[in-house]
């Protein structure tokens, strides 16, 4: 199966691993899933960095892709067709553009979204596939 994570997804399997249920953490270590990272996600983890709002420790944010390629993780771009698309998603559960973004890219890509934010599961209704 096909696996785009959730921001604080990604902080919880290099930082705080116990807050990860055992089901996601089967999900990740089967190598017959492709995870994905986003861009996106690289983004929102560099504005929260900067502002103070999350810690990496002894890491950058310019470390993480590389981190997560170590894990066999599959990186992704934000393309101009998800870009433009965006406006479809039109519930508005969420006031987050960043969780917003990978909620769209995951519908667009077919992708199942991992997560334990309670409002993105209300876009199952919009066609998003969400696991925790």
């Amino acid at each position: 199966m096909k696996y785009l994570l959730d921001t604080h997804i990604i902080i919880w399997t290099f930082f705080e691993t116990p807050k990860l249920s055992e089901s996601i953490k089967s999900i990740l270590s089967n190598k017959d899933n492709d995870i994905y990272v986003s861009s996106v996600n690289f983004w929102e983890i560099s504005i929260k960095v900067n502002t103070g709002k999350i810690g990496l420790g002894k890491i950058s944010p310019e470390e993480l892709p590389g981190i997560c390629l170590e894990a066999g993780f599959n990186l992704i771009d934000l393309n101009t067709t998800e870009a433009s698309t965006y406006h479809q998603l039109a519930a508005q559960y969420h006031k987050d553009p960043f969780d917003r973004m990978l909620i769209w890219q995951a519908i667009s890509n077919r992708y199942t979204l991992i997560s334990d934010d309670d409002n993105i599961k209300n876009y199952t209704s919009e066609g998003l596939k969400v696991v925790w």
